[in-house]
């Protein structure tokens, strides 16, 4: 069994999970390179719609996601990435844990949580 990249224009979401906690860190999108790469080297690894180029989390930060599992759903157009996070444990460039560090309350997203550490300090922005 394969991953069907042609059936989403050669980009699968992909869900990357903690894979002890079960928190859900983030969510990018790979191509076939990608995910190659992910499997090669033990670490997640990303296709960057924007720069349209291959990006290996936590290279600039050091915060990198080591793969423990990789799962696919029913239609395996999508996958689930379980991960050991490195570094200062946050999969955010924000520096949050996780990316979904907002909430909807009282009809709008409010942040909760605690920075785990300054972007500016690691991205200088």
């Amino acid at each position: 069994m394969e991953l069907d990249f042609a059936k989403t224009e050669g980009l699968i979401p992909a869900i990357v999970q903690d894979a002890a906690q079960g928190d859900v860190l983030m969510v990018g999108f790979m191509n076939q390179e990608a995910f190659d790469h992910t499997v090669r080297t033990g670490f997640v690894t990303f296709y960057s719609r924007s720069r349209q180029k291959l990006w290996t989390k936590g290279e600039t930060s050091g915060n990198r996601m080591k793969v423990v599992r990789l799962r696919t759903d029913c239609d395996q157009d999508s996958i689930l990435v379980e991960v050991e996070m490195e570094g200062l444990q946050a999969a955010c460039h924000e520096g949050f844990r996780s990316c979904f560090f907002r909430e909807w309350q009282d009809g709008a997203f409010t942040e909760f949580g605690e920075r785990v550490f300054d972007p500016k300090t690691v991205y200088g922005k």
